[in-house]
């Protein structure tokens, strides 16, 4: 059995990972996130393209959730029709942890054949 310390201390290290598991704990979201590393701007079809195998409704919540968030913004372009996304500040903020996903992905993933 563990001390109430211990216990306390464990509930307040993992609550503070809590908050940005809440933004990047999903399946695309990181993925999403990459794409904004060497592009200042991307659009959403850009982003369907580079996703290989999101659908649009998916791609369009993760957006609306990441902007809600503060991490990404959007940007209505001249087309009504068309925007573009940015990172925020706060987004900014997140890169070194996807890029750090990516390094140990590209160290620890298993190869595909």
């Amino acid at each position: 059995m563990y001390s109430k310390a211990i216990m306390t201390a464990v509930r307040e290290s993992v609550g503070s990972v809590k908050p940005a598991t809440e933004i990047i704990g999903d399946k695309w979201t990181p993925q999403l996130l990459r794409f904004f590393i060497n592009e200042e701007t991307v659009r959403f079809c850009q982003l369907q393209d580079l996703a290989d195998g999101i659908n649009p409704r998916t791609l369009s919540a993760r957006l609306d959730k990441l902007e809600q968030s503060g991490i990404i913004e959007k940007n209505v372009t001249t087309s009504a029709a068309r925007c573009e996304y940015s990172l925020t500040l706060k987004g900014r903020d997140l890169m070194p942890i996807i890029t750090g996903m990516e390094a140990w992905s590209d160290k620890y993933a298993p190869t595909h054949a």
